[in-house]
């Protein structure tokens, strides 16, 4: 379970906002297996998803991010509810290769560069919002930076940092986002500029045991501010039975039929948590009953 705090200053002019992730990035490790390359890009686009998942304005709104930048890894995607649960999975999850020069893994190199950045936003019943991108470095931070400059028009600041152990596992994680709200003055806008270069990174301050209040305090450093909200998001998948059902019982029938294998079975792999659903010859073919039925 992480922990992500949301403040305020009090004179309304920035919000920040520091997720500890590593709960949330060591599960989704855990359930697939990736190379340390991949783990820190997924890692990274699962802390980004979270934060901005809890800025959804509709208890069920989800939003979906999308890194498609042509590298090995592939396609990356992240999915976060209104409460930075969020869920995620990488096209190719192990990757090699070198580091770079400065002995940091090299995120770009797995990811690519030549590509996009889509947010895609679900609020239930009204046409989701899609907003699209070009990708600006591959590092995942930089590139949400870029899309809140050119989607929303919104001066912010996006930090993010996975380190992973040579076992494979995840030493620490997380991320911080600032954003100046409108109406921000100047002399504000200096004074974050100054807090976020002297910022130490994420996974630095975070290795030394530094808090997300601590840390926040530091980027709104000679700013009075309030804790406004207080999370536990975790890794959380949205997959059931019932809704894979749906899915296959909504195919053609021949198509439905064909699918069982030799031992009469059909089964699905949910690619967030690798649930394997198996269903019968008997159960389609009870579907489709139930389907002429409801026709005839």
């Amino acid at each position: 379970m992480g922990k992500l705090i949301r403040c305020l200053t009090r004179d309304a002019t920035v919000m920040a906002m520091f997720l500890d992730s590593k709960d949330i990035v060591a599960e989704a490790e855990r359930i697939h297996a990736p190379s340390a390359v991949c783990t820190a890009a997924l890692g990274r686009l699962l802390t980004a998803a979270s934060m901005m998942g809890v800025m959804l304005k509709g208890a069920e709104d989800t939003q979906t991010l999308k890194v498609d930048g042509g590298g090995p890894a592939g396609l990356v995607m992240a999915v976060s509810d209104s409460r930075g649960n969020v869920r995620g999975y990488v096209q190719n999850p192990v990757v090699e290769i070198p580091l770079k020069s400065n002995g940091k893994l090299d995120v770009s190199g797995a990811v690519g560069v030549d590509g996009q950045l889509y947010v895609l936003r679900d609020a239930g019943g009204a046409e989701p919002y899609v907003g699209c991108v070009p990708l600006t470095s591959g590092e995942i931070a930089e590139d949400i930076t870029g899309y809140y400059a050119v989607s929303e028009q919104t001066p912010t600041v996006c930090a993010l940092g996975v380190l992973v152990n040579p076992d494979l596992t995840v030493q620490v994680a997380g991320g911080l986002l600032l954003q100046l709200l409108p109406f921000c003055p100047e002399e504000v806008i200096e004074r974050v500029e100054k807090n976020v270069a002297a910022l130490e990174p994420v996974t630095t301050m975070l290795a030394k045991g530094m808090t997300p209040e601590e840390i926040c305090a530091l980027a709104l450093d000679g700013m009075e501010f309030d804790v406004l909200d207080t999370y536990e998001p975790m890794y959380r998948c949205a997959c059931s039975r019932e809704k894979v059902q749906r899915v296959f019982a909504a195919l053609p029938t021949s198509e439905l039929l064909d699918l069982p294998n030799e031992q009469g079975e059909v089964e699905a792999t949910c690619r967030f948590c690798d649930a394997v659903y198996r269903f019968t010859r008997e159960e389609l073919q009870e579907w489709v009953d139930m389907r002429v039925k409801k026709e005839g």
